[in-house]
This record gives structure tokens, C-alpha cells and sequence, in this order.
């Protein structure tokens, strides 16, 4: 799109020169067979951090995550997410006020209609992609679609930071398929995330430099 916002919806098929092999690469027979897109497709081939928090965050890690966020921004690091928890919707404000990329992730059909106000702007200066794997026929969003809308992200990401994962919920869960799909995560250094190291994430100070800043 060559950072020019398309006033439709793009329907990217498996096979394409948009469609990313990672999805493929990653999660298999499991990968979605198209996506649907609005935005600057060219986002899809940058270098991103995927960004996750479970809905409950001990206030600590609260901090941190903002603070990670601002990191993020200011390094110019493009950042995929479902932005679906309280916590992860909090760094999307925050990342929309930025320069830096950004990829949203819906676990839902995407309309032009849907878009908030807020994203009008990121969209118009070819900084923003909202994409989604499911068709018209997902008019809502499940668990289900949620969880998947996940997976894509992960899959997607060259590096998955989980802030926080509630010890035996699906965050959790889901953080040990990113660690069997060698898929590099990573967490904070903290007494509340010794269960999410215990399964594989590395801690990390410093989640800009892994990315080269603005890659």
C-alpha cells in the first residue's frame, strides 16, 4: 500500500506474495488460509514483538509493562497484538501515540466500520494494520476465536514478551505452545513470573535491544 490506507477491507490469500510464511511455518496445518486486512500491508514484513498480559496484572508488573511500552514506542519497534486485556489495550493507547509500527490482531471479522477513531490517524500515516484470519461469518468474538487470534499473533512475531500469565490460566497454557514452536519468549525479571520461566521464558531487560531497535 506503500503507506496509503486502502478504503476496503483486503482479502490476502495463502500463496500470495502478501500472505506471510510464517503463518505456515509455525503452526502448520493449524495456519488460517487467508487474512483479511486493512492498512499498510507492508507492515507484515517487518520485525515485531508480539505483546501479551493475562486480564488480572499484579500492580508492579503494571509499571513495568507501561514502561515497556514507552521502550517499544520510542525504539521504533513494531508491535503485534490482539491489544485485548485491560493491560494490552492501556499499551495501544500508549503505542498509538508513538511513530512506530503497529499490528492489531481481531478475533473476529474485520469491518471498516469497526475501526475506533483513535486508529483513523495511525491508518492514514501507513503506520497502522488491523488484521483478522476469520471471514464475514465471524460476526463475534469466543474463546475460541480469541485463542487463535493468538496463535496467528505468535506465530506472526519474531519475539513473544509475555508481561504476566496467571499461573494455570490460558495465558499460561498458551506460552508453553510458544515455547514448543521454539518461538523466542520472554518476561520480565520478577517473583510473580517464576511460573512462566519455569516453562521457558527467558527474562529480560531490555526487550528493544533484541529488536535492533526500529528493524
Amino acid at each position: 500500500m506503500n503507506g496509503k490506507t486502502e478504503a476496503k477491507v483486503a482479502h490476502i490469500r495463502g500463496g500470495e506474495p502478501t500472505f506471510p510464511d510464517a503463518l505456515g511455518a509455525t503452526l502448520g496445518r493449524r495456519a488460517p488460509k487467508q487474512l483479511f486486512a486493512f492498512g499498510n500491508l507492508d507492515i507484515l514484513r517487518k520485525k515485531t514483538v508480539a505483546l501479551f498480559c493475562s486480564v488480572q496484572c499484579p500492580g508492579n508488573l503494571v509499571l513495568k509493562t507501561y514502561d515497556l511500552a514507552r521502550e517499544l514506542r520510542d525504539g521504533g519497534v513494531t508491535v503485534i497484538s490482539g491489544f485485548h486485556s485491560p493491560m494490552e489495550k492501556e499499551c495501544l493507547s500508549l503505542l498509538l501515540r508513538g511513530s512506530q509500527p503497529i499490528i492489531w490482531c481481531m478475533p473476529k471479522r474485520l469491518t471498516v466500520k469497526g475501526i475506533p477513531k483513535e486508529c483513523l490517524r495511525p491508518l492514514e500515516e501507513g503506520r497502522l494494520l488491523i488484521i483478522s484470519p476469520f471471514d464475514g461469518k465471524v460476526g463475534r468474538a469466543t474463546q475460541q476465536t480469541a485463542l487463535f487470534r493468538n496463535e496467528v499473533v505468535a506465530a506472526l512475531a519474531d519475539h513473544v514478551f509475555v508481561s504476566y500469565a496467571a499461573p494455570g490460566g490460558k495465558t499460561e497454557s498458551f506460552c508453553k505452545w510458544v515455547v514448543e514452536w521454539h518461538k523466542p519468549l520472554f518476561t520480565f525479571e520478577a517473583p510473580e513470573t517464576i511460573p512462566l520461566r519455569s516453562i521457558g521464558a527467558r527474562p529480560i531487560q531490555n526487550v528493544v535491544g533484541i529488536m535492533g531497535g526500529g528493524s
